[in-house]
């Protein structure tokens, strides 16, 4: 993959609508030698939380938000944090489109992304053996992707609005009779067995997590072979086949595109596209091409493929 190249040829070209522009360029990582501080959605010990840690090391600070807008809001405050991680999609349930939305109206750009393993686990506090169980809780979401194992059980199952905080409660409460569904950093933390590993009934179960920061912040990301943008035509005949065309033309490889909604608009869509290549300069040249065929375009960011993690 190439690198960024020359400033100049990419400050002209790569930076119509200010985006990741190099006069704002700013080192991500720690602010004054402390750890990061990035916004998540859940508590502590939950995937949001190994995501980060996956992407920017085991000392990362997270600040616990109860929903993604909360997310979107604390990472757009600089004095507040160092950016923000949004899980976008998953590979069994789909796309998250409300993120979209607040990806859209917001001042964050994306600069890196993981695809995380999610593994579910049957956490229960020191002693407690599988005959003491009564009451699983967790997310709903953890309860339906473990069905399989849990119905082999006369247990009541409780949904609970988060996985980790789940696993908190039933340590907090140091409860005989209650187990939790959650992930192994939940159990680290608050110090619970596993009872029973990879309790989930689909292995190959992946939720993609965007890594962003407020725009004054992000980075020219070295190296960079991926982004997302988000556009929209004037919805004549033909018009997004003409875009599409050009992006297959560019040697671009889509790798997702997703419509969504024009919020007050009569049925008008617009659309996230992720766009994979081997050159900045194939990219932004393609973006040249596209600007002439819609109404508006975003690049949300520029960034490098993200690593898979199980």
């Amino acid at each position: 993959m190439s690198s960024t190249g020359n400033t100049s040829e990419i400050k002209d070209q790569a930076y119509p609508d200010n985006t990741l522009s190099p006069e704002t360029e700013k080192q991500s990582g720690p602010r004054n030698g402390t750890a990061v501080a990035v916004a998540i959605q859940g508590y502590e010990g939950s995937f949001h939380q190994m995501a980060a840690q996956h992407f920017y090391g085991k000392q990362t600070r997270v600040i616990c938000c109860s929903t993604f807008s909360e997310v979107v809001k604390k990472a757009s405050d600089k004095k507040e944090s160092d950016g923000g991680i949004m899980a976008i999609e998953n590979s069994i349930a789909g796309s998250i489109l409300p993120n979209y939305n607040l990806l859209q109206k917001s001042k964050l750009k994306v600069v890196g992304e993981i695809y995380l393993q999610i593994r579910q686990n049957l956490l229960a506090n020191p002693g407690v053996q599988p005959g003491d169980i009564k009451e699983v809780h967790s997310h709903p979401m953890a309860i339906q992707q473990c069905l399989k194992y849990l119905e082999q059980f006369n247990w009541k199952l409780v949904e609970t609005e988060d996985t980790a905080l789940s696993a908190k409660h039933i340590a907090q409460h140091k409860s005989k009779h209650i187990a939790a569904i959650a992930g192994t950093l939940a159990a680290d933390l608050y110090n619970l067995n596993v009872l029973a590993p990879d309790i989930h009934t689909l292995s190959n179960n992946y939720t993609r997590f965007l890594i962003l920061q407020h725009e004054d912040l992000a980075e020219v990301i070295e190296n960079a072979n991926k982004a997302s943008v988000n556009f929209h035509t004037d919805h004549s005949r033909g018009s997004l086949a003409k875009v599409l065309t050009t992006i297959a033309e560019g040697g671009i490889n889509l790798s997702k595109l997703q419509s969504s909604p024009i919020p007050g608009s009569d049925f008008r869509y617009s659309f996230h596209a992720d766009m994979e290549f081997d050159t900045l300069h194939q990219f932004y040249q393609v973006i040249k091409d596209m600007r002439a065929l819609t109404e508006d375009l975003k690049i949300y960011g520029v960034y490098r493929k993200g690593k898979h993690y199980s």
